[in-house]
């Protein structure tokens, strides 16, 4: 097997078209399990299974009844999607990976050859067979979500490397799209209809400044490797700027449209969360990469309780019959 050039990168005033040397772990034929695990990342599957949840339970369907599908459908948005997507964007960014983190898997030579390559192969072949216990339209969302997660990462298309479309593409795929897909499949591959659509949406522009925020950790690298990512674009204190607002006004837009549809309760409930994150962004746009992190642990779990509070009220709006699924 090739072992992949990375690890030692040289220095930013030598130059990107220099060879770089090629490291390996001796003796290092395949990977270890903690390994492996540690490439398909189990932190970054809350997400996208957060949001198919999230559509679950705005179906306004029975979840006793349909136990099975809802299994079935975190373990595919998670473990299998999720996870793939993380391979692929670790084998396609293992260059970047040499300057920014050089402990993960592939540039530290504990991911030997063409392991992490053939992982994400693997994986995206089994999240497509998963899918097709879910219907056509489970399947078709896992193959849309797979397409946007190669396309993110791999040349030539490589979405990541302009921080709109990659940001975007992420957003879509690991909220939108997820949510959409557990409104239908629980109605049987019914069109979710335009209160989900709206909110899905508006909660997947709202994840485009969360995907910013975790670019500031990979700005030298980034820099170094051509990767236009906002940062990199904009500058530390802009792409701050633009995180916190892609953040606050789509859930201000929510609960708009959460009191527009006689859910005051539920409205009142995702505002209050969404100006609990101020104080963060206050501080995060005074020292943006010191605090982005900080943001990210404690700003985004009030975010995605804004979505769940969302759809609990699409629920309640399907159990009286207004839910708009039409």
């Amino acid at each position: 097997m090739d072992i992949p050039p990375l690890a030692h990168v040289p220095p930013p005033s030598a130059s990107l078209s220099a060879p770089v040397e090629r490291v390996s772990v001796h003796g290092l034929t395949r990977p270890a399990l903690g390994t492996v695990t540690e490439l398909l990342k189990p932190i970054t599957w809350f997400p996208p299974m957060w949001a198919f949840a999230c559509g679950v339970v705005a179906s306004g369907q029975d979840l006793r009844a349909h136990w099975g599908l809802l299994l079935l459908g975190l373990v595919l948005t998670g473990p299998l999607v999720c996870a793939s997507s993380q391979a692929v964007n670790d084998w396609f960014d293992r260059h970047v990976d040499a300057i920014n983190e050089p402990e993960r898997p592939i540039p530290s030579g504990r991911m030997p050859g063409r392991w992490g390559l053939g992982i994400a192969i693997g994986w995206t072949v089994l999240s497509l067979l998963w899918a097709t216990l879910m219907g056509p339209w489970g399947f078709a969302a896992c193959a849309l979500a797979i397409a946007l997660s190669w396309a993110y990462s791999a040349p030539p298309v490589r979405l990541k490397q302009n921080g709109w479309w990659g940001n975007a593409a992420c957003a879509l795929s690991y909220e939108g799209l997820a949510w959409l897909t557990g409104t239908a499949v629980m109605l049987g591959g019914a069109w979710p209809g335009l209160h989900a659509v709206a909110l899905a949406l508006l909660f997947s522009v709202g994840a485009h400044g969360i995907m910013t925020l975790n670019d500031f950790k990979a700005m030298e690298g980034d820099r170094r490797m051509g990767v236009a990512s906002l940062p990199v674009q904009l500058g530390a204190l802009g792409a701050a700027r633009v995180a916190c607002l892609f953040m606050l006004v789509p859930q201000v837009a929510v609960a708009a449209l959460l009191l527009l549809w006689q859910l005051p309760w539920h409205a009142s409930a995702v505002l209050a969360l969404t100006l609990a994150q101020w104080p963060l962004m206050a501080r995060f746009l005074h020292e943006p990469v010191a605090r982005a992190l900080q943001v990210s642990a404690f700003g985004v779990p009030l975010f995605v309780s804004g979505m769940m509070v969302s759809a609990w009220g699409l629920r309640q709006l399907q159990t009286h019959g207004v839910g708009g699924w039409a």
